[in-house]
């Protein structure tokens, strides 16, 4: 099975959390935490750093490493480190349909990815989100 490194940014502010909505490929519509692919050489934040200016037009601060999570899709095994983020600036989406701010009481207001489920639930249990 084909495997697939990628990093995501789990941007809080106020206690809530940015959710995406894709706006391209198979999962288009499905919500998700903004991301991207590793490149050769690059490390997690860096790779995640780059991806959130080439998506969002904007800056970030990576804190620390949130959750790990392996995940098999029907087409690809999903490898993915989840950075704790805050934004430096505005965002503007470039890829992606929508955004939203998402308190713990929202989370299941959108379809996320079942990759992002876990990382969801440590959210909430860790009290990240409120």
């Amino acid at each position: 099975m084909k495997r697939i490194d990628v990093v995501a940014a789990v941007i809080v502010r106020d206690g809530c959390v940015l959710a995406t909505e894709r706006g391209y490929g198979a999962y288009e519509g499905w919500w998700e935490f903004p991301g991207g692919k590793l490149e050769p050489g690059e490390t997690g934040p860096e790779a995640l750093t780059r991806e959130i200016l080439e998506e969002m037009d904007a800056h970030i601060v990576v804190e620390r490493l949130l959750r790990h999570v392996s995940w098999d899709y029907p087409e690809f095994r999903l490898e993915m480190d989840c950075y704790l983020c805050r934004l430096e600036d505005e965002f503007t989406l470039l890829e992606h349909h929508a955004a939203r701010w998402l308190s713990a009481g929202e989370l299941d207001s959108v379809k996320w990815l079942p990759a992002d489920d876990e990382v969801l639930a440590a959210l909430v249990a860790e009290g990240v989100v409120g």
